[in-house]
């Protein structure tokens, strides 16, 4: 005798079937992969007006607020569609955690794209993969971020500043070294910055040779936390002490721990009778050249790196491969290559300052304030 299954029995079935299949169908539209979720973008950063930009500190270099912030807002909303919104604009003051907290708040406002100048090149590395769960691409400005999901990074060639560097002091050692007097001083900047890392390295792949062969005495060798010029100051009387201010070279990483390395020499009466180097092509660094305290500069145009972080973004926006745009490739600590676009760096002296004035960084105005007339055959 045959066994029926009531045909409430079959209808149940088939309602269970039915929705099982309409689930399967549901979730291959909507899966999740990496943290991103379905109303991402399938190609980050494609289409978004909603860029967020980034910057480390305004104490130790005036660069920041004063040439990085107007050109990048500038140049990136150029970039743009006509109407988007001006971008979110954040700076960390110093602190890698007052970053991160703005980058997380800059995501929560709907940033679509992170511009990042890092506080603290690992620490940032934080700020990279919370962006990432959202399919937020990180544009690294200036200083790299150790990071392998980082989208791009734009700045300078930064081992070649610090063979700029290197290179003045081959050139014109001869011109502070008295006979067995031959000490050379490294301040460099902060360890926590990438880009010094690099400055030192560029600088001793040329006086390295001069150090193993004795014609140069390395007698101080020290990164400088947080670029902090007050620290610079110090370090430089210790070096003076300890040498009893036998001291011929200083190699500075930048104009303005220079500055401060330049007031420790005065109070020696020693400043425009050792070879200080510096960067960044500050108004007070070219001022010291003029007067002879500081040697050599490094001007990096900024204008060319705001331009190149607004093509990557416009290629993002685009849905246009960066790589057209970041030709170059930088290797993070563990190994990825990270699409770069590195700019030129140029070495200033006395002989070349009109270049940086010419290209309307620095105005004759703001260089010849309170000089005497005539200095340099600049100042009017």
């Amino acid at each position: 005798m045959k066994h029926r299954r009531p045909q409430a029995f079959y209808s149940l079935l088939g309602t269970l079937l039915f929705a099982l299949l309409f689930a399967a169908c549901g979730n291959s539209g909507n899966a999740t992969t990496s943290g991103t979720t379905s109303n991402a973008p399938a190609t980050p950063g494609k289409g978004c007006t909603n860029v967020a930009i980034l910057l480390p500190e305004t104490a130790t270099s005036e660069r920041w607020d004063n040439k990085d912030k107007p050109l990048l807002t500038q140049d990136i909303k150029a970039a743009l569609p006509a109407g988007s919104p001006d971008p979110q604009y954040y700076n960390a003051e110093g602190s890698a955690t007052t970053q991160q907290n703005q980058a997380q708040t800059a995501l929560t406002k709907g940033a679509c794209i992170l511009v990042v100048a890092a506080s603290d090149a690992d620490a940032a590395a934080a700020i990279v993969a919370n962006a990432k769960v959202k399919n937020v691409p990180v544009i690294a400005y200036d200083r790299l971020i150790q990071s392998k999901d980082l989208t791009a990074y734009v700045s300078f060639d930064n081992e070649k500043v610090g063979q700029l560097q290197g290179q003045y002091v081959v050139d014109h050692y001869k011109d502070y070294v008295k006979g067995a007097n031959a000490n050379v001083a490294m301040i460099n900047g902060s360890q926590t910055d990438n880009n010094a890392i690099l400055f030192r390295k560029g600088a001793l792949d040329t006086l390295q040779p001069l150090f193993d062969n004795n014609t140069l005495k390395k007698v101080y060798d020290q990164y400088t936390p947080d670029w902090d010029n007050d620290k610079a100051r110090t370090e430089m009387d210790g070096v003076l002490t300890a040498q009893q201010n036998n001291i011929q070279i200083a190699y500075v990483a930048n104009d303005g721990m220079a500055n401060s390395v330049i007031a420790s020499l005065k109070a020696k009466q020693l400043n425009g009778k050792v070879l200080v180097t510096g960067q960044d092509a500050t108004v007070a660094g070219i001022q010291n050249i003029l007067l002879g305290d500081q040697s050599m500069t490094v001007y990096k145009a900024i204008t060319k790196e705001a331009q190149a972080t607004a093509d990557i973004v416009k290629a993002l926006h685009d849905g246009t491969d960066i790589k057209t745009v970041a030709t170059a490739s930088i290797q993070t600590k563990d190994g990825a290559a990270i699409p770069s676009l590195l700019e030129t760096p140029v070495a200033i002296d006395k002989t070349n300052v009109s270049v940086v004035i010419q290209d309307n960084y620095v105005t004759v105005d703001q260089v010849c304030k309170g000089l005497p007339k005539g200095l340099g055959n600049i100042c009017p």
